[in-house]
């Protein structure tokens, strides 16, 4: 026991080295930091018992990152590590092509839970659906695994098969499927008329959204031969977010002035606003109408682009609320182990509005008419619904908002809405909205008093 004891603690010194210096500065009591050092001396002595007593040599590499991982999901759903391979897999999946089968996911309750299929990808062609839980993966039960083991499971050779075992709320059975994996290209913008309405669809926020919609706003100019559309659809649901600088450059394409989203963290350099500048597409876009489209799959970045407009009196929301993702996570390398996924801090809108755990709720809410079969379970109650959540600073979400929209736009409430109202059929006094009522302009000191706070 002796010989244990001094090799957890020689372990340990360097331990305390590093973490000393922070925890005085953390403004601890001499006895918080005591109580902090015998619980990292208890974690020397369970490894250092591991490594000599279990019942076979474990690989003490994992055994770290076990460790490592499981201080970081004890935090929140968003916090993990990040193994090398998986550090690698984010970079790809940030630039918006990578292979796999395209579906957003969280661990939740030991089961992977969907969030969101990417559109044309084989999950969605599967009829995957936002708020299921894959239970199985090539006949190993998900229980028990992490989020990056299954991940990685998921992901293979471009070409090969994958069975996986789908839990869905509703289903009288648990729901088997094949699917092919397949480069997944999120083509982050796909635009089309409808009824002579653009209508520009944001799937998500990779590195290629914003030169998508740059594209695209100049594609449609071409095809109306310079003329300004009537209005533009935005439509963000089920858009599980992704590179923040991303989502700011988007809302900054309709945006001259002020804050598109600020950032409030534990210490200063958390801190952050960033504002909208004058450039070539706001001069395009100048009193064009824009409506965008939100649902409860709409996250993240979404929710940024979504809270900017809105509060900067530039677009008109409608659907229903978002998911409520609104916190920060900074990928923090680690050498070369990895990196970790680390919550720093959170979102807030032009008018200091909180996205997380209430989401933005839509000037003009629309459901859709959701076929029988998936009636129930086309709701998702969002961030508030995941364990572990970080709090929001007021209310938060209780009731599910719907992620199902039809496939058929002809069926399409939300849409069809938009498009009516852009076309004037009908009328919302929502639609177009008075800047002039917008707090975030008139006073351009708010966002600096929040960093302040």
């Amino acid at each position: 026991m002796a010989v244990v004891f001094k090799r957890a603690l020689i372990g340990l010194i360097a331990i305390l080295v590093a973490v000393g210096p922070a925890a005085a500065q953390s403004g601890q009591s001499r006895e918080e930091q005591d109580e902090f050092y015998r619980q990292l001396e208890v974690f020397g002595l369970v490894l250092d018992r591991i490594r000599d007593e279990y019942i076979e040599a474990p690989d003490e590499t994992e055994l770290i990152r076990a460790a490592i991982q499981g201080m970081l999901t004890s935090l929140d759903p968003h916090s993990t590590y990040l193994s090398p391979e998986s550090f690698a897999e984010v970079r790809e999946d940030t630039s918006g092509t990578f292979g796999g089968l395209g579906i957003e996911v969280t661990m939740e309750e030991g089961l992977v839970k969907v969030l969101s299929p990417y559109d044309d990808t084989p999950a969605a062609r599967a009829g995957i659906l936002a708020n299921d839980y894959i239970v199985e993966i090539d006949g190993q039960q998900v229980f028990g695994m992490t989020l990056d083991e299954a991940v990685e499971m998921m992901r293979g050779e471009i070409g090969t098969d994958i069975d996986i075992v789908i839990s869905r709320e509703g289903a009288a059975q648990l729901i088997e499927l094949t699917l092919t994996r397949d480069i997944i290209e999120v083509a982050a913008v796909r635009w089309s008329f409808e009824r002579e309405v653009p209508i520009i669809r944001l799937s998500g926020f990779s590195g290629q959204a914003y030169s998508g919609l740059d594209n695209a706003i100049r594609e449609i100019f071409e095809e109306t031969e310079g003329e300004a559309p009537a209005g533009i659809v935005l439509d963000l649901r089920n858009n599980p977010g992704g590179l923040v600088d991303q989502a700011q450059f988007v809302a900054d394409a309709f945006l001259d002035q002020g804050a598109v989203v600020l950032t409030r963290g534990r210490i200063p350099s958390q801190n952050s606003r960033y504002d909208a500048q004058p450039d070539e597409l706001d001069a395009m876009l100048t009193g064009v109408p824009l409506i965008v489209l939100i649902n409860g799959g709409s996250a993240s970045a979404a929710e940024i682009v979504a809270g900017a407009l809105q509060d900067q009196g530039r677009a008109t929301l409608v659907g229903t609320r978002s998911f409520g993702k609104g916190s920060v996570q900074s990928i923090i390398p680690l050498g070369f182990d990895g990196a970790m996924r680390l919550t720093t801090a959170r979102y807030y809108t032009p008018n200091n509005r909180s996205i997380q755990a209430l989401g933005i709720r839509p000037d003009i809410e629309v459901l859709q008419d959701v076929p029988e079969e998936f009636q129930g379970r086309d709701m998702i109650i969002g961030e508030a619904g995941l364990a572990g959540h970080i709090s929001g600073e007021a209310e938060e979400a209780t009731v599910g908002s719907s992620v199902y929209v039809p496939a058929d736009r002809a069926e399409d409430n939300q849409l069809q809405y938009a498009v009516d109202l852009i076309l004037g059929e009908i009328e919302d006094p929502a639609f177009p909205p008075d800047p002039s009522s917008v707090v975030a302009l008139q006073n351009p000191n708010a966002a600096e008093a929040l960093q302040t706070q």
